[in-house]
Order: C-alpha cells, then sequence, then structure tokens
C-alpha cells in the first residue's frame, strides 16, 4: 500500500510513524549510540551524585549552601498526597500513548492536547503537596510577590519608589523575590488582584496554565525552524518534564511562557511567507521580549536565542531587512519605555540588585560549589532523556557542521537536525553565561526553567520514546514524592 502524501494543510496529520520502530536521527544509528547516550546519562547521574554528597557536607560543616537538601532547595520529607494518583495515571497514559498521538494528531490538535496535558501534569504534581501547600500557598510566603501587592495602590508612585526599596537596609525593604526582579513580576499580581483574582490560588493557577503554553511555544518554533517531524517527536518530552515539578507554581514559569513566546513569534517572523503576518510577528516579537526583561534581568539572556533565529532565518532578514526589523525594534522599545515614563530605572535597580545579592545568600554561598552544582540541578530538570538528547546533538553538530546555515523548510533532514542543532545550543549557551556570572548560585531549578525548556526538544533525536518517557517521569515523580520542594 502507498502512503499518501503530506497535505500542505497546517492541519492536516503526519505522515504515521511507528514511533518505537523509527530509526531516529541519523546522527547516533545502531546501538552504539544507545551506549553512548547511556554512558552521557551515567556521567550525569555522577554529577548529580557529587553534588549531593559534597553539597552536603559543605551545608552540614559550614551550613554556607543555604539550601537543606543540595543542590535542591528542598527537604528530604517522602510523601503522598491527592495528586498521587493521577500524576502516576497519566505519567503511565503520556508513556503508552504519548508518541503514537505525537505524530498521528493533526497539528492544532497536538498543540491543544500538549497545552492541557502539560497543564494537568504540572497540577498532579503540584498537588501531591496538597492544595494549600502545593498551589495556593507557594506564593504567598515571605519572601514572594504576593506579600507585597497591597504596596501597589498608586502604581505610577510605587514605581517611581522602586529602587528605593531594593537593599537590605533600605526602609521597608522588599521581600527577596520582589527585589530580586524588575517591578513587571510584581504587577502582574497587581493587576490580577484589581481584576479580582487575588490571593495564592488565583496566583497559582496562573502560573500554571500560563506557564505550560511554553511547550506550546516551544514546539512551534521548533516546527518553524527545523520542520514538523522533529517538533512532533519533541512534543511528548515537552510534556512529561522533570521540570514540571517547579512548574507549579512558581512565577517562574510564567517567565518562561513569556519568553518562549518571543522566541516562538520571532521565529514565525522569520520563516513566514506573507509579509504582513511576519510584521506582526516581529512587533509581537519585540514586545514579549521587551516584557521578559521586565520579569527578570536574567532573561535578557533571551537575546542570544534570539540571534540564532535570526542567523536560522537570516534569508528573509535579507529580503525584508528594515522592513522587518523596525517592527521588532519598535515592539521592544514599547515596555521600557512605558515603566521608563513611570519612573523606574532598569539600570539602577539592576546595579542595586547586585549589591543586595553580595549582602544576603548570595554573598555566602560559594561559587566553587555553584558553579557546577548549578549544572547538576538542570540535569534534574531535564531528566535523563534530555542529557541523551543533547549528547545526539552533539554528535549531529560534527557530522553536519554547517548544514544549520540552509533555509527553513527544506526536505534535507540533516539540515533540520542542524538547525535544531543551533537552536538549543544557543539556550545552553545562555545557561551557561547566567552560571558563569556567578548571579545563579543555588535555586537554578525555578531560576533556568526558561532556559531548560529549550534544551527539552533534543529529546526528538532519541530513539525509541516510550523508554526515554518512562524515565523522565519516574524522575518527576521521585523527586515530588521523596522531597518538600521550594516550589
Amino acid at each position: 500500500m502507498t502512503r499518501t502524501p503530506r497535505s500542505p494543510d497546517p492541519d492536516a496529520p503526519h505522515p504515521d510513524l511507528a514511533p518505537d520502530s523509527d530509526p531516529g536521527p541519523s546522527s547516533a544509528p545502531g546501538s552504539s549510540g544507545v551506549r553512548l547516550d547511556l554512558y552521557a546519562v551515567g556521567a550525569a547521574v555522577l554529577l548529580v551524585t557529587a553534588a549531593v554528597l559534597i553539597g552536603r557536607h559543605i551545608q552540614h560543616t559550614r551550613h554556607t549552601l543555604r539550601v537543606d537538601w543540595p543542590p535542591l532547595l528542598a527537604s528530604w520529607a517522602p510523601h503522598v498526597g491527592p495528586g498521587t494518583p493521577a500524576a502516576i495515571l497519566l505519567a503511565a497514559a503520556c508513556v503508552a500513548y504519548g508518541p503514537t498521538l505525537a505524530v498521528r494528531l493533526p497539528w492544532r490538535a497536538l498543540l491543544a492536547a500538549v497545552w492541557g496535558t502539560a497543564t494537568a501534569w504540572i497540577f498532579s504534581l503540584a498537588l501531591i503537596d496538597g492544595w494549600q501547600r502545593g498551589v495556593a500557598g507557594r506564593l504567598t510566603t515571605r519572601h514572594e510577590y504576593l506579600r507585597a501587592v497591597d504596596r501597589f495602590p498608586d502604581i505610577p508612585a510605587a514605581l517611581r519608589d522602586f529602587t528605593g526599596h531594593i537593599l537590605l537596609e533600605s526602609p521597608d525593604n522588599w521581600p527577596a523575590h520582589i527585589a530580586g526582579h524588575p517591578p513587571g513580576a510584581t504587577l502582574t499580581f497587581v493587576l490580577l488582584d484589581r481584576a479580582g483574582l487575588g490571593g495564592g490560588g488565583w496566583a497559582g493557577v496562573w502560573c500554571v496554565t500560563v506557564g505550560a503554553t511554553a511547550c506550546v511555544a516551544v514546539l512551534v518554533a521548533v516546527r518553524a525552524l527545523a520542520g514538523e517531524g522533529l517538533a512532533r517527536r519533541a512534543a511528548p518530552f515537552l510534556v512529561l518534564a522533570p521540570a514540571a515539578v517547579w512548574m507549579g507554581t512558581s512565577a517562574d514559569a510564567y517567565f518562561a511562557a513569556v519568553a518562549a513566546w518571543s522566541v516562538t513569534l520571532l521565529a514565525l517572523a522569520v520563516t513566514g511567507r506573507s509579509v504582513r503576518r511576519s510584521l506582526g510577528w516581529a512587533a509581537g516579537s519585540g514586545l514579549l521580549f521587551g516584557l521578559t526583561c521586565y520579569l527578570s534581568y536574567g532573561l535578557t539572556l533571551f537575546a542570544v536565542l534570539g540571534g540564532a533565529v535570526l542567523l536560522l532565518g537570516r534569508r528573509r532578514v535579507r529580503e525584508r531587512g528594515v522592513v522587518l526589523l523596525l517592527p521588532l525594534l519598535a515592539g521592544l522599545a514599547v515596555v521600557p519605555t512605558v515603566f521608563t515614563v513611570a519612573g523606574f530605572d532598569w539600570w539602577e535597580a539592576y546595579r542595586l540588585l547586585v549589591t543586595r545579592y553580595h549582602q544576603g545568600a548570595g554573598g555566602v554561598r560559594p561559587y566553587g560549589y555553584w558553579v557546577w552544582a548549578n549544572l547538576a540541578c538542570t540535569v534534574l530538570i531535564i531528566g535523563p532523556a534530555s542529557v541523551a538528547g543533547l549528547r545526539r546533538a552533539g554528535a549531529v553538530l560534527l557530522r553536519h557542521p554547517g548544514a544549520a546555515l540552509t533555509a527553513p523548510g527544506g526536505p534535507d533532514r540533516p539540515a533540520a537536525e542542524a538547525r535544531l542543532v543551533l537552536l538549543t545550543a544557543a539556550a545552553l549557551l545562555a545557561l551557561l553565561v547566567a552560571d558563569l556570572s556567578g548571579m545563579s548560585k543555588a535555586e537554578t531549578e525555578r531560576i533556568w526553567l526558561p532556559f531548560a525548556m529549550w534544551l527539552l526538544p533534543a529529546c526528538a533525536f532519541l530513539s525509541r520514546p516510550r523508554a526515554w518517557l518512562a524515565a523522565q517521569a519516574v524522575l518527576a515523580l521521585l523527586l515530588n514524592h521523596l522531597l518538600r520542594t521550594g516550589w
């Protein structure tokens, strides 16, 4: 029987594949590739083990790490909860049916399924700790954003006075997370409160439901830049990532979604055929990237991913030039202009934040431990499948070093794989810069969620996805059932 040619309709189903019999990427065929994958995972396990053992010794003898279960901000507390049955059943269903549905569902249905399933997975993991501790109470603790909502009765006045409360010795200094971020983060929850959605429950629901859209954004970008086949292969891994443990209900999940959509809209802008749509995508990308910079100082590093997207779509950028870049820059200027006119100085606030960081835990936590233990945190949020996927991504880069520079949308499989490698490499580079900066010592299991989302698509290079999905699910379930995480 001959196979029906693929429809040009963007909502048409992908050609039928058998996920576990697919030979996988061209980078590592046969059993030798699996062996190398396992070696990479073994090295990652050793890294995590070293971070745990050495970290516990440092914390017990010097008390300088400021975390109870290094390298994570967590404590050892085996438990089950209301979310346990749902989490186990959802994980089993994703492992059993996820790879097949990912290649058979129409594209728009797949995106809806990814968002819905990711939301359910995050909520089920959060509810292992119960509604109050797992969702409603997360953003109401003494360091969190909701503790200062009542200090914004006059938003312009609060913005003008924001930098005056960053340092620890300043009067009524902001709680740690408010001082540690531009006011766009806190204003989100202030505006939710003004809309009648006040309190920790609504804030938690906002972070989970919006944060889960990051999975959709990454899929759309991968499809635009590297092709639909690789996007579909990555879909189940974006849903079932161990990162979901910290996406429910950390505000960093919300930040991850905003940052992800800024990259995705740029990808659509540089690959779209319609000039009018491309201009709209570019303006939207700039607007969201500007917002990203006012949600978290560290997410300015998403400019690295934006640069990678422009490189991958350089043909359209050359063709449309200023016509494409002008709306991008115009959109980018909107949020900074609004905050600056309102009286908030981003650069001054960041300078004061660096001072406060070294006044507090940042001045105590040893850089020599966290500069590598942060990477162990990353292993735990992206999971063993992503480690193996990144290993295979490296193999693709060695085999086809120049293939990423071909135009997106072609049928050349090595070129499509190389473009995906470049995208994930940009995320990895941004993460490493954040690590080396010394401004991310501990708590990176939540802080680096926005970067981690762009490492997960490397799982598209794996063969036998069900085994790797099972490993991802088991890790997430163990983390959430054995530890009381800080988020």
